[in-house]
């Protein structure tokens, strides 16, 4: 199987780092060993995809691969020019040397190249490559933070704290959770990819929370006090009399956390509900209520 990453995860050169991302989520979940056990080809196959998103899913290390700066594996890789470069800041013109490097030996400037890689990785201590995972995460969870575990596909349980206020689509960094670094260099990284899902009634806008109340009409017509269910408790909220459908109530400091600290805000939209099944005394009413004939709530409307 070839080790170009970009023909590993089946993207061409040009895309773009969320098609990476898709692509390498598609591959992943397709070959994930928990979803196939016992097939080591799927297995291998889910290392080498997941080796070749550590290198171009980041977006540096894609910018030092496509410059050869680094192989497909994250070894440093010697400039190509190394040589010549050495020789001419050497002052070591002579019969063999001209603009053109060893460009008279043929294929010899990539020897060079390779020799001194070689080099490199025999001598230099370097950081293990990150290691990529995704997982989901409770609406309230993510928002109030939690801690938690992820299961790696090697069986090992990794310790994940959430903290407070969470978005879709962050990434968590595990620090010295990934693969071994090479000649006694440090840890890679283990990064989790957070996918929050959605809750029943409670939407998230930036650092506010928004989410419909039912009210009865009783309580839209004389106003009073309700309990209102936010995401960090219930708390007391007065109407006023008179309050319509689609009336928006501000509930400061009850949204999501913000850093460094505070809180967004909840915004709070009431709806009015009646009785589900008919009564005959409101029916009675609103028969006898002649005022309400003269009401023209669809007036701004045109109707």
């Amino acid at each position: 199987m070839s080790r170009d990453p970009y023909e590993l995860l089946g993207v061409k050169r040009d895309a773009t780092q969320k098609d990476i991302q898709s692509a390498y989520r598609k591959l992943a979940k397709k070959l994930h060993p928990d979803l196939n056990p016992g097939d080591k080809a799927a297995e291998q196959k889910f290392k080498d995809v997941s080796s070749a998103y550590g290198i171009i899913g980041d977006e540096e290390k894609r910018g030092r691969f496509d410059r050869g700066e680094i192989d497909a594996s994250g070894a440093e890789q010697a400039p190509r020019n190394f040589y010549r470069d050495y020789a001419a800041a050497d002052g070591a013109e002579g019969a063999y040397y001209n603009s053109g490097g060893f460009s008279d030996f043929g294929d010899t400037d990539d020897i060079f190249s390779s020799f001194f890689s070689r080099r490199a990785r025999g001598n230099t201590q370097m950081q293990g490559q990150d290691r990529h995972f995704s997982m989901e995460v409770e609406f309230l969870d993510a928002l109030n933070g939690t801690s938690t575990q992820v299961g790696l596909p090697d069986g090992q349980m990794l310790d994940l704290k959430i903290p407070p206020g969470t978005r879709d689509g962050q990434t968590l960094r595990l620090r010295g959770k990934g693969e071994p670094g090479f000649n006694g260099g440090p840890t890679g990284d283990a990064l989790i990819d957070i996918r929050v899902r959605p809750h029943a009634f409670y939407v998230r806008d930036g650092d506010d929370i928004r989410f419909d109340v039912p009210i009865s009409l009783r309580e839209a017509v004389l106003g009073g006090k309700i309990r209102v269910p936010t995401p960090s408790g219930q708390v007391s909220v007065t109407l006023q009399p008179n309050s319509s459908t689609g009336k928006v109530l501000r509930l400061k400091g009850k949204g999501a956390p913000k850093r460094p600290d505070g809180h967004g805000d909840a915004y709070v939209t009431l709806k009015v509900v009646l009785p589900d099944q008919a009564d005959a005394e409101l029916t009675q009413f609103m028969q006898a209520w002649t005022a309400g004939e003269n009401q023209q709530p669809r007036k701004a409307m045109g109707v």
